[in-house]
């Protein structure tokens, strides 16, 4: 099943084009940290043709603890993402937490993404849809594969056309998450790009006390998983010192990283795209 292709930028997601990568920082640090995560990642694109799409959140609303880092807030980081674009022409994605946030992010992110604690928010989802950029939901941690589609209709009640659906884990137990593979061929049945996020999937919410913990080594692991079960993008979170992440360090994976896993990753999607050839017949 190929489903519908979505543009974003230079960047089609779907319709059996190839997987397409959306990597970032999981927040905004600072102007500098992030644009120099952007230009690695657009020098890399630009030198091997990767289907780039830049991610970073101008504020992390769900943070567990009070005192947890959060972000330079709306304004701050759109400036930033801004640049971003203006600097190295990639397509940006971010998160929008209310529905006053949708308009002005839209002035500036190609896709706006619905946190997967937030994906049954009626006013949020209508709101980006109504902004007529890409909406990408996160499938939140507590819903089956199939429970995204009232999700679905309430964006394309509002107009959207362009929907992406992300699969990142499913509460399994207490500070755990665990990805059913099945469910990215359930997503593709409502006929929208599926895409994979391979390091949230290893996220322990809550699981360091007053933040999150995660699995970081076994997201390459889910993300060859999950392209070989064909996926259309792959989702990762990204940073060249994971252990000084100011959020989602401890499933980040290292930038330096980042080429082999896509190396890798692409083979997979090649060899799962391309139709078998049917075997001679014996006389």
């Amino acid at each position: 099943m190929t489903g519908r292709a979505i543009r974003i930028g230079p960047v089609v997601v779907g319709g059996g084009h190839p997987v397409v990568l959306i990597a970032g920082p999981c927040v905004i640090e600072s102007r500098r940290s992030c644009l120099e995560i952007a230009a690695r990642l657009a020098d890399w694109a630009d030198r091997t043709g990767v289907p780039l799409i830049f991610k970073a959140s101008y504020d992390k609303a769900n943070r567990t603890s009070i005192r947890s880092y959060r972000g330079p807030g709306l304004e701050a980081g759109l400036e930033i993402l801004a640049e971003v674009k203006r600097r190295h022409g990639l397509p940006v994605l971010t998160d929008i937490h209310e529905p006053a946030q949708a308009a002005a992010a839209a002035e500036v992110a190609d896709v706006l993404q619905i946190p997967a604690f937030l994906c049954r928010q009626t006013d949020l989802v209508v709101a980006a849809a109504r902004t007529g950029r890409a909406v990408n939901v996160k499938k939140g941690q507590f819903l089956a594969p199939w429970d995204l589609r009232p999700t679905i209709e309430k964006i394309e009640s509002a107009g959207g056309r362009r929907i992406l659906l992300t699969e990142r884990g499913t509460t399994f137990g207490y500070n755990n998450l665990v990805v059913d593979m099945r469910g990215l061929v359930w997503m593709k049945e409502t006929g929208w790009p599926v895409i994979f996020d391979a390091t949230h999937s290893v996220q322990r919410p809550g699981g360091a006390g007053d933040r999150s913990g995660g699995d970081g080594a076994l997201a390459p692991a889910l993300a060859r998983a999950a392209v070989a079960a064909g996926c259309d993008g792959v989702f990762v979170e990204t940073h060249p010192d994971p252990r000084r992440a100011l959020s989602d360090g401890p499933n980040s994976l290292p930038l330096r990283d980042l080429p082999a896993l896509w190396a890798r990753l692409t083979a997979i999607d090649r060899a799962v795209r391309t139709p078998a050839r049917p075997g001679r017949r014996r006389a």
